[in-house]
């Protein structure tokens, strides 16, 4: 089996297995305490902090361990904009930042604060001038990822961190995708990782608060992690997260190179190997082990199940998934196809034979599943009838109003319309997308009886 989804978690390392095993030994005891088993677990913790910090690039006194990189997230959005409460309640978050984020925004904006997106262009990336036009004089606090978790695309945070210095401005950064590749650069103000991310265990994060920066932790207070992480400290799993965070950086250049050369060969070889296939995110800054991918006229899920049976567990932000109805919000914000997503993301040490054997599996996996639905052939073309159509999809999910469109639009002369009918909301996304892919006219939305409208202007 081809372990495809690194992006979710990479599989443990051996540095943090060793040391995770060495550590359920000798740091078991409570290193708050001055007993001699006490002293020996504090020895654990301040070495395992003085290791992350290092591979941060900050003092040990800026950084925390927290349960999970998602609490950290919440504690350090919570306790800044707490800390800078005086100046105002503006935050500012970019449209793909991870759904930890967004979930804070929105408790925030539930409190009576106020929230401004800013937007991202089609491979992902925000514009630092959009970034610094969203400063206002009550901004207390903006947020943006090192990298995105779903297409891999690397955001501008040295020049967003510059914009948000010069108007007084902390700037947190989620770097949990990009973290075990390399420190981020730029004059942040805090910053939160996930241990799991880079083949550490599980339910360690890190939150890092600069010197200087006001910060109020949120909640019950504590007297462990300088009260920003309450409760007792899993010592061996924060050991082993951070011996893994060290290894893994002393083997990211080499490791980052090869696997952006075997991505390369999905991203280049993919458009000729599969038909109506869209390469998403930035084609140059990006994560080293990511790529993703649409595929029209096909099923999201059942596509992750059919590649799942050829031996590939990948990922998608495709709507048509078993947890969501909607697309992902990543995808939506980009403007990009979102039905037949593929994330694939690399853990380190993937073997090529692996990526060559996905490019060869991927073709007729792709073909099977479109004939399956009834998709129209690539070459495929209908006779002009004259006229406009109407589509009535209503009721049916993606890709299948895409797929019930492009089986029509040669059915009506050059200048003519397709009217689709839709109440999927992948609709909204999915039919833009197929418009820019194949060269007709996206006219636009309108409400009817049913659903929404979705125009198409035949072109050629």
């Amino acid at each position: 089996m081809a372990y495809f989804d690194a992006a979710s978690a990479v599989p443990l390392h051996p540095v943090a297995r060793q040391a995770l095993q060495a550590s359920l030994d000798e740091g078991w005891a409570d290193p708050a305490r001055l007993y001699r088993e006490g002293r020996r677990a504090r020895m654990l913790l301040d070495a395992a902090r003085e290791a992350a910090a290092e591979a941060v690039g900050c003092r040990a006194d800026e950084l925390v361990f927290t349960p999970s990189g998602t609490r950290a997230v919440h504690s350090g959005v919570a306790g800044a904009l707490a800390g800078r409460r005086r100046t105002g309640s503006h935050l500012i978050v970019s449209a793909v930042e991870h759904s930890s984020v967004l979930h804070a925004a929105e408790a925030h904006e539930a409190d009576g604060g106020t929230v401004t997106q800013v937007p991202v262009d089609r491979t992902g990336a925000v514009d630092p001038g959009a970034c610094a036009d969203a400063l206002r004089d009550d901004t207390a606090l903006a947020c943006l990822q090192s990298a995105n978790h779903e297409v891999g695309t690397e955001q501008p945070v040295a020049e967003v961190a510059e914009a948000c210095r010069a108007a007084g401005v902390p700037l947190l950064v989620d770097a949990a995708q990009s973290l075990g590749w390399g420190r981020v650069t730029g004059d942040w103000s805090l910053l939160t990782a996930s241990a799991h991310k880079w083949g550490g265990p599980s339910g360690v994060g890190l939150l890092v608060v600069r010197k200087g920066v006001r910060f109020a932790p949120q909640g019950p207070g504590d007297e462990r992690e300088s009260g920003r992480a309450p409760g007792f400290e899993n010592l061996p799993a924060i050991v082993a997260a951070a011996a893994s965070l060290r290894a893994v950086r002393a083997e990211a250049a080499e490791e980052a190179a090869r696997l952006r050369e075997l991505t390369d060969r999905i991203r280049t070889r993919l458009p000729a190997l599969v038909p109506d296939v869209e390469v998403v995110g930035d084609p140059v800054r990006r994560l080293p082990g990511v790529v993703t991918f649409s595929c029209l006229y096909v099923d999201g899920e059942t596509l992750l199940h059919e590649l799942d049976r050829a031996g590939f567990s990948v990922s998608s932000g495709s709507s048509c998934t078993s947890s969501t109805l909607t697309p992902s919000h990543v995808l939506r914000a980009m403007g990009v196809l979102s039905e037949g997503n593929v994330r694939v993301s690399l853990p380190p040490g993937t073997p090529a034979e692996d990526v060559e054997r996905f490019l060869e599996v991927l073709p007729g996996t792709v073909a099977a599943v479109r004939e399956k639905l009834g998709a129209p052939a690539a070459t495929e073309a209908a006779p002009e009838t004259g006229g406009d159509l109407v589509v009535d999809a209503i009721g049916r999910r993606c890709p299948v109003p895409v797929i019930e469109l492009a089986k029509v639009i040669g059915d009506v002369p050059v200048g003519g319309t397709v009217r689709v009918l839709s109440d999927d909301e992948a609709a909204r996304l999915d039919i833009p997308a197929w418009c820019e892919m194949r060269g007709q006219e996206y006219v636009g939305e309108e409400p009817a009886e049913r659903g929404t409208a979705y125009l198409v202007r035949r072109v050629s």
